[in-house]
């Protein structure tokens, strides 16, 4: 046992150090690929009560006529409505897996970590351009910070032993929910925990980040295998032999979590490290705000 407490202190303590050396090249990737998305964005602004112009819009049967501007309609036939931009902050809460299991990768391709704070750096960025505050739970309060990149990092370098699945939190109804994992824990935990986030009313999304090795299983012959973060291993042979069944139940695990996702109003996607980081923003940012129903499913961007 305690050579075992041992053995986990030191895979802690290298996770720790190898993520905090990587850091500074993360920031800059994801300021990087934020500044290279971010030209011809419309934004996330939405109307309501506040000070800045926003549009005008044509008057419709029924609206007080208070609300018609008079000097812009008398520039022609139409009635016009001066409408506003609504000034108060949203708050989005993004969650990246900093478990052992997110140290994978099949060699080619960035490990699954990197890809998830990548992505969650970014996004923060340009959401907090955009007017809304962004945390993460348990870690960091939702700030609006122009630092919130850094404040971000710094938040997560020394995390050691951290979950797979997401804590327990209680996000406001009007928040936003964005959880960035490999997401490989047993289905019905899952799935609890996104019908637990989204039962307190928040919207959310939820993106499935892998290795394109853990999809295809390209393994052959004698493997051994490991779980990360642990001493077991599971010797087999043939392994190519399993390639059919890990596929079934990877499909069938995938889409138990859709088909939760979806039925709480979230949404969900998969991505590949081996898909530009990029095409992940731009999916993600164009679903934010969007809420639930309304919207079209997230389609898959790993392929």
């Amino acid at each position: 046992m305690v050579d075992e407490a041992r053995q986990t202190l030191d895979s802690a303590t290298r996770q720790s150090a190898a993520l905090a050396a990587a850091m500074p090249r993360l920031v800059l990737e994801a300021r990087r690929i934020a500044s290279s998305v971010q030209h011809g964005l419309h934004g996330r602004r939405r109307v309501g009560t506040g000070e800045n112009f926003w549009q005008y819009r044509r008057f419709v049967d029924g609206e007080p006529a208070a609300r018609v501007d008079w000097r812009r309609s008398a520039r022609d036939d139409h009635l016009y409505v001066r409408e506003r931009e609504w000034e108060a902050a949203h708050t989005v809460w993004i969650w990246p897996n900093l478990s052992a299991s997110m140290d994978y990768s099949s060699g080619r391709n960035p490990p699954k970590l990197e890809r998830a704070l990548v992505i969650a750096f970014a996004l923060a960025d340009l959401l907090v351009k955009g007017g809304e505050r962004v945390g993460i739970p348990d870690l960091m309060r939702p700030s609006a910070s122009r630092r919130i990149v850094e404040r971000m990092a710094e938040s997560v370098m020394h995390v050691a032993n951290a979950p797979a699945l997401p804590p327990r939190f209680a996000p406001s109804p009007l928040s936003e929910i964005v959880l960035l994992g490999d997401f490989f824990s047993p289905t019905q935990e899952v799935c609890a925990a996104i019908a637990r986030l989204a039962g307190t009313g928040a919207h959310g999304h939820v993106v499935q980040i892998v290795d394109p090795s853990e999809e295809a299983f390209p393994f052959s012959g004698r493997v051994e295998f490991r779980a990360p973060g642990q001493a077991a291993a599971l010797t087999v042979g043939r392994a190519e032999t399993w390639r059919a069944d890990y596929q079934t139940r990877l499909a069938d695990h995938r889409a138990a979590m859709r088909q939760e996702a979806q039925r709480m109003g979230w949404g969900f996607t998969v991505h590949r490290t081996d898909r530009p980081a990029s095409e992940l923003l731009l999916s993600l940012h164009a679903r934010m705000g969007a809420g639930g129903a309304a919207t079209p499913p997230m389609k898959d961007v790993a392929s």
